[in-house]
This record gives C-alpha cells, structure tokens and sequence, in this order.
C-alpha cells in the first residue's frame, strides 16, 4: 500500500470510529470515505495500467482495492441511507484475504511489521462483518474503540513514518505491534462495556444515527 493511501485510510478509520461512538454524524463520516474510497481505487488502477504484468505490482493493487471498495461502499450506504448488511457481508471478504496478505507479508515479502498489521485489518474487518453483517449490535462500541486505535497504529503513523523515511522493517517493529495488538484488543472490551452519560437529546440522535450504520440500539449503561 502506498505510504500516502496509508495516511489517509488512517484518517477515515479514525472518522469511522468516532462515528460508532456517537461523536460523528453518519452523513458527515459518508464524505470522507467517498474521498478516500476514490483515492484507494484510483491508485492501483493506476499501478495496474503500469505493472506489465509485474506479480508485485498486481499484488498491491489488489490490496488497495479491497479497502477502497469498503469506503466507497460504506460511503455510499451512509448518504443514502441502504442497509449495511452488504458491507457487513464484504467485510467478512476481507478479513479472510486479509490473512492471506498477511501471509504473502511473512513469506514472500518478508515485511514481519505489515504481516502483523494485515492481521490487525483482519480483526477489524471481522468486527464490521460482525456489527454490520450480523447486525450484533452489542459490538458497536467496542469496534469504534478499535477503529480508532487501528487507524493511528496500522495507518497514520506507518503511513507517516514511510514518507519520511523513518519507517523500520525489522524485529523490533514486529514485536511492538504484535504485543501492542493483544493489549488493544484485550484493555478495549471491558473499557467498551462502559458508555458516559449522554444528555437525552444527544442519546435520542445517536440512536437514530446508530440504526443508520448497523447498530439500531446503544448499549445499555453500566
């Protein structure tokens, strides 16, 4: 993925997971991932029509387009209001193949750092197919609260790092972000379990705005 996809996906996951907080309104989050949606399907068109054939060039074009065609989807259901179940369903698309990348990252690539973050994106994704797909409402909170972890550690800072040339490829990169992962995904659920007390008519626009993504209900207060 390039180094300023990657920034910028970072900036509509973190867009995303604020929505699933209550903290975005869902028509307004719906414009960024078109943006971005548009960016992640223009550059590997564009990789394509110069790869000649080139399997490493196919090979990232194909990733972007898996992240691409989610924004693009969810943009689109969030400004026309369509049931997110096709999304849902998408998701679980990709985080299969999101293993598979992270694989292809260990392997063949030998890039340790981005195995274990396609591993982070196939948590993620398996969040949305379970909150938008299953409609397992419950999940709500906790996948904002990954969202917007996600969108710092797998995309802003890689992102940035890369373009600056600070970026490392090596073991201790790897460690950091498997460790940091099994933290995040263990601290965020019970922390996600709690939900602040919200004035009534903020919780009522939430939970018309929360039906409009996936989740009909907020969670119960603890």
């Amino acid at each position: 993925m390039s180094a300023v996809g990657l920034f910028y996906v970072g900036a509509v996951l973190f867009v995303n997971g604020l929505m699933l907080l209550g903290r975005v309104d869902p028509r307004a989050a719906g414009y960024i991932n078109l943006f971005v949606g548009g960016l992640q399907v223009i550059v590997p068109t564009a990789l394509l029509i110069q790869a000649n054939g080139d399997p490493a060039k196919v090979l990232a074009a194909a990733g972007l387009y898996l992240f691409g065609f989610t924004y693009l989807y969810v943009g689109l259901n969030l400004l026309t209001g369509a049931d997110s179940t096709g999304a849902g369903w998408y998701s679980l698309f990709v985080a299969i193949t999101a293993v598979g990348f992270s694989a292809v990252s260990f392997v063949k690539l030998h890039d340790a750092p981005f195995g274990v973050i396609w591993l982070y994106w196939a948590f993620l994704w398996f969040l949305f197919f379970l909150l938008l797909g299953l409609k397992r409402d419950a999940l709500g909170t906790y996948t904002g609260y990954v969202t917007v972890v996600e969108a710092w550690v797998t995309a802003t800072i890689p992102g940035f790092l890369l373009f600056t040339g600070y970026w490392r490829t090596n073991t201790t990169t790897t460690v950091v972000l498997a460790a940091f992962g099994i933290v995040m995904a263990a601290v965020l659920w019970p922390l996600s379990r709690r939900r602040p007390r919200l004035p009534a008519p903020v919780e009522a626009d939430l939970q018309q705005s929360n039906h409009t993504f996936g989740h009909a209900e907020l969670p119960p207060r603890s």
